[in-house]
């Protein structure tokens, strides 16, 4: 959590505010598609469980086209 902390004070001083966003973005669409993921299996990534009704398969990259410009998603 503190790296995490970190790297947002160093993208926040360094970067544009459209970088900034940009990572905001990224980062929320990741979680959600986290916890889409999570419930549709009936378990985090990697967790066995006796509730797991199925199985994650990998991922691919994408690029999502927004306003503030190309996030890269996987």
């Amino acid at each position: 959590m503190t790296d995490e902390r970190i790297a947002l004070r160093e993208l926040l001083e360094k970067g544009s505010d459209a970088t900034f966003l940009r990572e905001m973005i990224g980062f929320a669409a990741h979680r959600l598609m986290e916890l889409d993921a999570e419930g549709a299996c009936g378990a985090e990534h990697g967790a066995r469980s006796p509730g797991r009704v199925n199985q994650r398969n990998g991922y691919r990259e994408r690029d999502w086209q927004t306003r503030a410009g190309t996030v890269e998603l996987r």
